[in-house]
């Protein structure tokens, strides 16, 4: 038995669109969508903020880690990593090989589509802040890690999967 590849694993932080334009990227392929957040969220039986503040962001991390090694050998359709998954450097490792597409994209577009609320535990304290700095940490790695670099601000998410489809191998 051949293990599974995923078609596309798309990354970038809060607000780039990895959910709402990976279900199109998924439904334009013919392929499922799965997200490695969503993934944790299910094994752990409760909310990533609620993991947060329960067990902290270390063992977040990990479950983290556990859910992207099993996508990433399981799933054959399109993947969306949580955004800070790609601070691991086992993770980094693995996406070695496949198709990563980084989905950029500029603070006002992120507060606009995810609000920068508190569901989202990294952000808490000042939201706009604590985004930059996030994304001021990790664009480097995102952008090391990617095959294309897709930047979204002002994109609808049809533009998103178009643009996307666009530039990688069929």
């Amino acid at each position: 038995m051949t293990a599974a590849h995923p078609r596309l694993v798309l990354i970038g932080p809060p607000g780039a669109g990895k959910s709402t334009a990976g279900h199109l990227l998924a439904e334009a392929l013919g392929v499922t969508f799965r997200d490695t957040d969503s993934d944790v969220e299910t094994a752990e039986g409760r909310a990533i903020s609620d993991i947060f503040v329960d067990d902290g962001e270390p063992y977040f991390r990990q479950a983290e880690r556990t859910a992207v090694q099993r996508a990433l050998a399981e799933h054959d359709g399109v993947l969306a990593l949580g955004g800070g998954a790609i601070l691991d450097p086992d993770t980094q490792a693995d996406l070695a090989g496949h198709t990563v597409v980084f989905l950029s994209v500029g603070l006002a577009d992120a507060a606009g589509r995810v609000g920068l609320t508190t569901s989202r535990p990294l952000l808490l304290g000042s939201p706009r802040r604590q985004w930059q700095a996030l994304m001021d940490a990790r664009r480097g790695i995102y952008e090391g890690l990617a095959t294309v670099v897709v930047r979204t601000d002002g994109l609808t998410p049809e533009q998103v999967r178009d643009t996307v489809l666009a530039q990688v191998p069929a």
